[in-house]
């Protein structure tokens, strides 16, 4: 039974994908934003929603337990560790997929400034993220500064994207999916969506990808509950995996559509999310267990691979000013080293 509402849930995670990724573009259209601010900010926040309460709500509503807590961080801190590594390796091999029905070039259609930008904002929001576990637990004032700098840098960030002159071109999109009748009956111009009709497609799409995200966290849940897995092992790499992954399906739509700056935008802007908003609410409300210490040597030791990954795919790329898809693919190796050091640090799980 679980099998098949893993799959149910797949598939309403892809139709709301579908949907999302079709009207968060007219939606940026309507506002004449920029490529970056639709694929960066409104997307990457909109499908970031579902794993970020995860963590919010394990925080605030768990008492103040340690085990509440502590899956909770592990949990933010395995965000940014699944963008950098499973996501970027997803898309690289959506990339190779689709290569033979591009038109030749030599790497991906993506603006690497924006991407750039993206990432400079992750490597300074997450250092300064991680840093602040290595400061002392008291006086409790200094994580709130940590705080109060990380919304700062995320509203910077936002507005330096909306500042960017709009450069998405109604003739580059696809038919809005929700149509609507005029009052003659007959169906309105495709072209041309209301912004209410627009507005209604993008709420309906999150719908179906919270929902679908929801019964498929149950699903691996109760899987790896069944199977005997370490609730660890759930908080640092199962969760983000079912929670965030399946949402990177925008991406995978984007690449296919030859829409790259999007679909790496969707993932590079989630990463800055994840690295300063959940971890403002940790720092705020879980302050003792955003510390550095032996038993969380683990779940922090996944923010250096994050960095490592991230280096690796980006540096290359603000030097060339190109990215390829194989690049991507050294996240995916990143990931995989690390599952095995928590499967020998839990006992041999995995």
């Amino acid at each position: 039974m679980d099998v098949l509402v893993l799959a149910g849930a797949f598939v309403v995670i892809l139709i709301g994908a579908e949907l999302f990724t079709n009207g968060i573009e007219w939606f940026g259209r309507k506002l004449e934003l920029a490529e970056g601010a639709v694929g960066s900010v409104l997307a990457a926040v909109g499908t970031a929603l579902p794993e970020t309460m995860i963590p919010i709500i394990a925080i605030i509503s768990g008492g103040g337990s340690a085990a509440s807590h502590g899956i909770g961080v592990g949990a933010i801190l395995g965000a940014p560790f699944m963008l950098s590594t499973l996501a970027m390796f997803v898309t690289g091999v959506a990339v190779l997929v689709v290569a033979r029905n591009r038109p030749p070039r030599s790497g991906m259609a993506v603006d690497a400034g924006v991407l750039a930008h993206d990432i400079r904002y992750f490597a300074i929001a997450y250092a300064i993220a991680i840093a602040a576990a290595f400061l002392p637990t008291e006086p409790a004032w200094t994580k709130w500064i940590v705080a109060a700098g990380l919304i700062s840098i995320y509203g910077w960030y936002v507005k330096g994207h909306f500042e960017d002159d709009p450069n998405v071109d109604a003739e580059d999109l696809a038919p809005l999916r929700f149509r609507h009748l005029d009052p003659a009956g007959k169906a309105a111009d495709p072209a041309a969506p209301r912004l209410r009709v627009v507005n209604l497609q993008v709420l309906a799409a999150l719908v179906f990808i919270v929902a679908g995200a929801f019964f498929f966290v149950e699903a691996v849940g109760h899987l790896a509950t069944s199977f005997g897995l370490d609730p660890a092992l759930l908080a640092l790499v199962i969760a983000p995996i079912a929670t965030e992954l399946p949402e990177k399906f925008n991406s995978v739509i984007w690449v296919r559509q030859g829409k790259d700056t999007l679909a790496m935008g969707n993932i590079t802007g989630a990463m800055v999310f994840q690295s300063t908003i959940p971890t403002v609410v940790a720092l705020l409300f879980a302050a003792d267990a955003w510390h550095f210490t032996d038993g969380s040597r683990l779940a922090f030791g996944s923010a250096a691979i994050a960095f490592a990954s991230t280096a690796l795919i980006f540096i290359p790329m603000a030097r060339a000013g190109r990215l390829t898809g194989r690049r991507l693919l050294v996240g995916g190796a990143f990931y995989a080293v690390y599952l095995v050091v928590v499967g020998l640090a839990l006992g041999g799980v995995v």
